[in-house]
């Protein structure tokens, strides 16, 4: 059996001392937002406490899933790293990018190739062997463990003031088919790994995955055996048709949140995934911070059986 931990959305705080030129882009936007609102929301203590659950539950593999950071200043970069560190080895860990953690256009070395040991890719062709990324343009990565195939892609991408949407891009789709299709023919179960959910939202157009009906039509046809997302601050479980029959599609709320205003509070997933019957058996524990905000507690258990 093998344990992987899925948390998401940790918009680490505080903000790091700004420059005035900093802010001269659409970062001014998002900083007043977080100082009047969000950083309220996202709490250091929730995201400490997330951490201290998560080494007790001691899972065998972390996946965190984007908007590490707020507004991409360069100093929340260099806390976002240090972070990752706590939370374990970079072999322990994976990460992909979220919207947020791309807010602006930036050097890739100086904001999001800091977590490139975390974004690190197997060659299929020597399964022992795994290289950091060294740029946007080696996304879709592959990290073998186990009998489990983690599949990152990126939707990061910088967008206009009051879009915070993303998008996988042809290329990246073409890459994850290739890779889903030959981590089939090896039998292992893929979980692929996502900032965006891939669905539409009419309420919502302008933070939704801009590709996300050339996704589906990815996994529908190269198949996948879950597919996890942040982004929504929101617990989500809905599927993707497979040629085996479907894929869950499964969200987690902003790893940090304390919830308030009928937003929900931090949660995250420990998948406990198994072969069985042909297929897999994948158990779901939903563990969510407690009223006092200093520890977390299971909330519920569910089965996934996938063919």
């Amino acid at each position: 059996m093998f344990t992987l931990a899925h948390l998401s959305d940790p918009h680490i705080g505080p903000l790091p001392q700004v420059q005035l030129g900093e802010l001269l882009s659409k970062r001014v936007l998002g900083f007043l937002s977080w100082s009047l609102r969000r950083r309220n929301l996202h709490i250091t203590p929730v995201l400490e406490a997330l951490a201290r659950d998560m080494a007790r539950t001691a899972p065998d593999h972390i996946a965190v899933t984007g908007d590490i950071v707020n507004i991409s200043l360069p100093g929340e970069f260099d806390h976002a790293t240090q972070w990752l560190g706590s939370l374990g080895e970079p072999d322990k860990v994976t990460v992909v990018p979220g919207n947020h953690d791309a807010y602006v256009a930036m050097d890739w070395h100086q904001t999001i190739g800091q977590w490139a040991s975390y974004m690190a890719n197997n060659d299929l062709g020597n399964g022992s062997v795994e290289k950091p990324l060294e740029g946007e343009d080696q996304f879709p990565f592959v990290r073998l463990r186990g009998d489990v195939a983690l599949v990152g892609v990126s939707t990061a991408c910088p967008t206009p003031p009051g879009f915070a949407g993303g998008t996988v891009g042809e290329r990246q789709l073409g890459a994850l088919r290739d890779k889903l299709t030959e981590l089939d023919k090896r039998g292992l179960c893929r979980v692929v790994l996502i900032h965006h959910p891939p669905f539409g939202d009419p309420r919502h157009r302008r933070k939704e995955l801009t590709d996300y009906e050339a996704f589906c039509k990815c996994i529908e046809s190269a198949g996948a055996e879950l597919v996890l997302h942040g982004h929504t601050h929101k617990s989500g479980l809905t599927k993707i048709r497979t040629p085996a029959g479907h894929a869950p599609v499964i969200g987690v709320p902003a790893a940090s949140a304390r919830g308030h205003g009928g937003k929900d509070y931090s949660r995250y997933h420990l998948y406990r995934i198994e072969r069985s019957d042909g297929g897999w058996r994948i158990e779901v524990e939903v563990r969510g911070v407690t009223a006092s905000l200093g520890s977390f507690a299971t909330e519920a258990t569910f089965d996934l059986t996938i063919p």
